[in-house]
């Protein structure tokens, strides 16, 4: 098992949790809340959008592997953190 493709998806997960948590205020967790919500989205999430395309990036860790990682890991970790900061918004756990 090829574990660079999940370390990856991990790490952009977290990185693009919080890009939504600055980039969306009133959605953001707080740091470690959106690092958090970032890497699960990162790692099942970002895993599960690039199996759905077709794409398996633990395939071939060249360039574009790497890229497509940090991609789908980017883009799952924002999804899911956007996702929980809607929805404890909407319980009404933020007081902003």
């Amino acid at each position: 098992m090829e574990y660079l493709p999940l370390i990856i998806n991990l790490i952009s997960g977290a990185v693009g949790g919080n890009l939504v948590g600055k980039l969306a205020k009133n959605l953001s967790l707080g740091t470690l809340g959106n690092s958090l919500a970032g890497i699960l989205g990162g790692g099942f999430f970002g895993q599960f959008i690039l199996g759905a395309m077709g794409i398996d990036p633990a395939a071939g860790m060249d360039l574009t592997g790497i890229l497509t990682s940090i991609g789908g890991g980017a883009a799952g970790g924002g999804v899911v953190m956007a996702i929980v900061g809607f929805i404890k918004k909407m319980v009404g756990g933020s007081k902003s």
